[in-house]
């Protein structure tokens, strides 16, 4: 962890978040002097449940996977924080003085600037960082909402079939990342994409997937079924 970035993150910073070069020059001044910076290695854990939130991250370079986690070990992922986002779990625990609920880990080498707690209260009193932080904020409780409904009103059939559409022809993924990715558990997973295969959807390979019949699982997607009603 580092207090100062190099010439390019920082010019990277900016790229990235626009708002700050609206920040009077006074806030932006303490904001680069408080900044934490860090480089984290893919599959860290960056926060974890139940943890105190210390700051609030800007993400330069990289992803952060934030999920939800249950005793018995899955997790449902909620979404992702790529550069130029915020993390709607951190700006939620700093608001409301509570701890994390969440996991966040690293996807890629990331590196961020992380703020503290007391300066993000201060940058709430300039009111382009504010107006950021709550438009972001609205923006991630729409995709958190679509989770929910999918979640809630979707099999995992058709979520697996939508899950798998836009990747390309090949996939190359495995069956506990896709898993991962809905919530659920390699056997379910596994037994719906041999289903998809016996079906003439996809073919499938070590640690790969063809789609042969996009057309089929879109219509899965969207109502259960699919072949033409």
């Amino acid at each position: 962890m580092s207090t100062s970035p190099s010439p390019t993150t920082a010019a990277q910073l900016d790229a990235r978040y626009p708002v700050l070069a609206e920040l009077s020059a006074p806030a932006r001044a303490q904001l680069l002097r408080s900044a934490q910076w860090m480089r984290v290695p893919a599959g860290a854990m960056l926060f974890d449940d139940r943890q105190a939130c210390e700051g609030f991250p800007f993400v330069v370079e990289g992803s952060v996977r934030v999920s939800k986690c249950a005793p018995n070990g899955r997790e449902l992922p909620l979404y992702r924080v790529g550069p130029g986002e915020t993390c709607i779990i951190s700006s939620s625990c700093l608001l409301g003085h509570e701890d994390y609920n969440a996991r966040g880990v690293t996807e890629a080498d990331t590196e961020l600037m992380l703020l503290p707690k007391p300066v993000f209260d201060a940058m709430l009193g300039e009111r382009a960082f504010r107006d950021f932080v709550f438009h972001l904020f609205a923006e991630r409780i729409a995709d958190l909402m679509q989770l929910i409904e999918e979640v809630a009103f979707r099999k995992l059939d058709q979520r697996l079939a939508a899950l798998l559409l836009g990747k390309g022809r090949t996939i190359h993924t495995t069956h506990q990342h896709l898993a991962d990715e809905l919530g659920s558990v390699r056997e379910i997973v596994s037994r719906l994409l041999k289903g998809f295969a016996e079906q003439g959807l996809v073919r499938l390979g070590r640690e790969q997937i063809e789609i042969l019949d996009a057309t089929g699982l879109r219509r899965l997607a969207a109502d259960g079924s699919a072949k033409p009603g």
